[in-house]
């Protein structure tokens, strides 16, 4: 089982894959070591700030478990700002607009494919020493003839 993990720090993110199975049972606001999750980043400490599932369903902190669940979510998380289903409705306000959604609890399991990290204590060398291939930055589209 290989994990996607986004690793975030200061406006720039990093791609790493993980085959670790220590981070199974974690729930979302946790801290882990980075050296549990791939030897190239000792000394660091992540923290769990989300992730989904296979079929692209989000993890909602504060759900207990793993398992797929059918809520109903008010403005906020999860939440677009005008209902798909009002069409070109002119309304000022959406006061009162809930939606049943379908999410995972907090707890990584094994259905868990991207699972997203903040950095909050740096190890000795930089995220950019270790990953030089992700530091590439985006090449201009050339003009179409």
């Amino acid at each position: 089982m290989v994990f996607k993990l986004n690793i975030s720090d200061k406006g720039k993110a990093w791609k790493v894959e993980s085959s670790s199975e220590t981070i199974i049972g974690k729930k979302i606001g946790e801290e882990v070591d980075g050296s549990e999750l791939s030897e190239n980043l000792t000394g660091y400490t992540l923290k769990i700030t989300g992730g989904t599932d296979s079929s692209g369903f989000p993890h909602k902190p504060g759900l207990q478990g793993s398992e797929m669940k059918r809520v109903i979510l008010s403005k906020g998380w999860g939440m677009h700002k005008v209902p798909r289903r009002g069409g070109k409705k002119h309304r000022q306000t959406f006061d009162g607009l809930r939606l049943r959604k379908t999410v995972r609890g907090q707890q990584i399991s094994e259905k868990t494919i991207q699972i997203n990290m903040l950095v909050t204590k740096h190890g000795s060398k930089s995220l950019h020493e270790l990953f030089p291939d992700q530091n590439k930055p985006k090449e201009a589209k050339a003009p179409a003839q």
